[in-house]
C-alpha cells in the first residue's frame, strides 16, 4: 500500500506526520519526495547505504553540421534552445529532456547526452527503509528524481510518501500511484485555502483520502466545514502541544512516547479502513 502525505503549503507538519506514520508501520518504506528541501532524515537519521546520481538527457549540438534552420528552436516549448549570433544555444536548466529537437533536426546535428540533476540516497533507520532524493540547486524540476524514487518502492511493502508541498507537477508525480492520500492541514485561513487546492488535486486523481488537522487549537470550524462539504473524513486531530513541539524541535520521533505511538497506530488503522482494507 502506498500512502501519499501532502499539504497545500509548507509548514503544516507534513513531514512530522509522514515520519511518525512510517515509524509505526511494520515492513515499511519512507520516501522523501520533497526533493528541493528533504528533511525526513532529521528525524529518522538513517544510515546511508547507497547513493546514486539521477541523470536526464539533454541535447548536444554539433555546430559544424547545423544548417541554421531553427526547427529545433521553434519546436522547444520550454525555450531551452535559442539561435544567437548565427549559432544555436542551449539553456540546459530549462530542458525537459523530451528528445524532440534531436528527432526533428534535418541535418542530425543534435544528439542526446546525460546530465546529472540530483541524487537518490537509500538507507535504513532501524527496520524502516528510507529513500530520499535531492535536487541540485538551480534545476527547473524534480519530477525525474521523484519518478525514480517511486520506481524504487519494493512491492508488497507499505510505503509512506512524503510529498512536496503545494499542488504542482512534482506533487502530481508523487501521488499518481498512491492508494491513499493523507492531507495535512493547519486550522488557519491560509491553511484552509491551501487545503482546498490539495483536496481538488486529490479528487481529480480519484484517490481515496482523509485529513489530519495539525496544531489543533479547538478552533477548526472552517476545516470541519470543508471536510463535510467535500465528504473527506478527518482521521486525526493533533493538539497544539508545547511538549510535542519541543520533541519535534529536537528531531525526535513523537511515536517513541506511548501516547503518540498509539495515536499513529490508530491513524494507520483508520487509513486502511478508509482505503477499503488495502494492505
Amino acid at each position: 500500500m502506498q500512502i501519499a502525505v501532502l499539504s497545500g503549503k509548507g509548514g503544516t507538519g507534513k513531514t512530522f506526520v509522514s515520519v511518525n506514520l512510517a515509524a509505526v508501520c511494520e515492513n515499511a518504506v519512507y520516501i522523501d519526495c520533497d526533493v528541493e528541501e528533504p528533511n525526513g532524515f532529521l528525524f529518522l537519521k538513517p544510515k546511508i547505504e547507497k547513493t546514486k546520481t539521477v541523470e536526464v538527457t539533454i541535447p548536444e549540438i554539433d555546430e559544424s553540421r547545423c544548417s541554421g534552420c531553427r526547427d529545433c528552436v521553434r519546436f522547444c516549448r520550454f525555450n531551452a534552445l535559442a539561435f544567437l549570433k548565427g549559432k544555436p544555444r542551449l539553456f540546459p536548466e530549462l530542458c525537459h529532456s523530451c528528445g524532440g529537437c534531436s528527432l526533428i533536426c534535418p541535418t542530425k546535428a543534435i544528439r542526446e547526452i546525460p546530465r546529472g540533476i540530483g541524487v537518490i540516497e537509500q538507507g535504513a533507520s532501524g527496520k524502516l527503509s528510507v529513500l530520499s532524493g535531492t535536487l541540485n540547486s538551480g534545476e527547473a524540476t524534480g519530477v525525474p528524481i521523484i519518478r525514480r524514487l517511486i520506481q524504487k518502492i519494493p512491492s508488497g511493502r507499505t510505503a509512506v510518501i512524503d510529498c512536496p508541498p503545494g499542488s504542482s507537477c512534482t506533487v502530481m508525480e508523487s501521488i499518481q500511484d498512491a492508494d491513499f492520500c493523507l492531507l495535512v492541514a493547519e486550522p488557519t485561513l491560509f491553511g484552509l485555502e491551501n487545503l482546498k487546492l490539495a483536496a481538488q488535486l486529490v479528487k481529480s486523481f480519484k484517490k481515496p483520502c482523509g485529513i489530519v488537522i495539525n496544531k489543533d487549537t479547538a478552533d477548526t470550524e472552517l476545516i470541519d466545514r470543508l471536510a463535510e462539504q467535500e465528504n473527506i473524513p478527518i482521521l486525526l486531530r493533533i493538539p497544539f502541544d508545547r511538549g510535542l513541539a519541543r520533541t519535534t524541535a529536537r528531531g525526535e520521533l513523537a511515536v517513541n512516547s506511548k501516547t503518540y505511538g498509539a495515536i499513529f497506530r490508530d491513524l494507520m488503522k483508520r487509513i486502511r479502513e478508509t482505503a477499503g482494507g488495502k494492505s
